[in-house]
């Protein structure tokens, strides 16, 4: 199991993030997934990302493995989610990418488990998030981490399944 050592990221994080991000959309165009491009996400998402202190970096042996943003914003389409409890608190998980050199080693899912116990740790009942139905990897991947599909929604790029986990 690959050891991570997660953090928040800066502005000197930038040009790794977005490299990170650009090698994934490669990836993902070439498996038939156009789920990410130019226009989404942008490298002014993650400078307000970073600048808001809600963009985390995962590093093993000091290369860039993972990142992910987790704070407690949705889009207004989230409203169409048929949430288990809406009063409990909850967070939400955005831009989570593996670099494409360590994807299928489990990165996903241990950063997964990570992202539920500090949300956990800062109170959080729930997390939630949308998938792309279009990115099977995506779907297999909150499947086995315990999150239920709880509604369907449509962005520029199709279909998205919201879905959520309540922590214990």
């Amino acid at each position: 199991m690959m050891n991570i050592n997660y953090r928040l990221g800066t502005l000197e994080d930038l040009n790794e993030i977005n490299n990170l991000v650009h090698q994934a959309i490669k990836v993902m165009e070439n498996n038939g997934i156009k789920q990410l491009d130019m226009i989404y996400p942008t490298q002014e998402d993650f400078i307000n990302d970073i600048k808001a202190e809600q963009l985390y970096v995962g590093l093993s042996y000091e290369k860039l493995v993972v990142i992910y943003v987790l704070n407690q914003e949705c889009d207004e389409e989230y409203k169409k989610g048929q949430w288990k409890d809406e009063e409990k608190t909850f967070y939400v998980i955005h831009r989570l990418c593996v670099n494409p050199l360590f994807q299928n080693k489990g990165i996903a899912r241990i950063t997964m488990e990570h992202i539920e116990k500090e949300a956990n740790k800062k109170g959080a009942k729930a997390v939630r998030l949308d998938v792309f139905t279009e990115n099977p990897y995506a779907l297999k991947l909150y499947s086995n981490c315990g999150y239920s599909r709880v509604g369907t929604v449509e962005w520029r790029k199709g279909k998205f399944f919201l879905m959520e986990k309540y922590l214990q």
